[in-house]
């Protein structure tokens, strides 16, 4: 099984320094994700080794985005849930200001669902639509949207219960780049050759931002 040397992790893991001095990989995904052994036992501090999250797994006591896993190294990406049912808790992944992966705890309301961002579309036969979502998931969808667009999935009923545009006055997320864990409110987006770029206020300031890095979130 492949390893990270501690020290040569992605910044984005927020876990100490110090300590063990390897880690495990993400069993894919390795760029943008940390492995939920990691997330449990240095971060949350919920098992004290693999061996006590293998057996909440085989106990069926963990879901992520609403799925029984079996991996430990199974990678947890932005916006994922991770729900501990003894404990009737939940947790969402999401960036810090100084860029760090945290883990925000939310109802089981806001459990059911994640945000994803579609970074492109296909036609199918039959007219349907094939959005190819971040992270890798793809659905079938009906109706009109553009690229760029957020949609808000219901993993319970497994169907798209909203859509968010990506234009003025919507809330966003930079995930990429130097502002990335910042939150504000679109004001403008301009064309820059064949990019796009959007002026964010955010906290007072106003910072511009490639489009490709925010995701658009209320």
């Amino acid at each position: 099984m492949p390893y990270f040397k501690r020290k040569k992790i992605g910044k984005f893991w927020s876990i100490p320094r110090k300590g063990t001095a390897y880690l495990a990989t993400p069993s894919h995904n390795k760029t943008n994700s940390i492995p939920l052994v990691v997330i449990m036992r240095e971060i949350l501090g919920l098992v004290k080794n693999k061996k006590e999250l293998k057996k909440s797994l085989n106990e069926k006591q963990i879901k992520i985005n609403g799925k029984e896993i079996k991996e430990t190294n199974y990678p947890v990406s932005l916006f994922d849930i991770i729900t501990i049912i003894p404990m009737k808790k939940n947790y969402r992944a999401v960036l810090s200001e100084n860029k760090k992966m945290i883990f925000d705890e939310v109802s089981d309301a806001e459990a059911k669902t994640k945000v994803f961002k579609v970074l492109d579309k296909k036609l199918l036969p039959g007219k349907k639509i094939q959005l190819n979502l971040m992270h890798g998931r793809n659905i079938i969808y009906d109706k009109k949207i553009a690229i760029g667009s957020s949609v808000i999935f219901d993993f319970v009923d497994n169907k798209i219960v909203e859509i968010i545009p990506l234009e003025k006055g919507k809330e966003v997320f930079v995930i990429e780049g130097k502002h990335s864990g910042i939150k504000g409110k679109i004001e403008n987006i301009m064309e820059r050759g064949n990019k796009k770029l959007a002026k964010i206020s955010a906290k007072g300031d106003k910072i511009n931002v490639w489009v490709k890095n925010i995701i658009a979130v209320k």
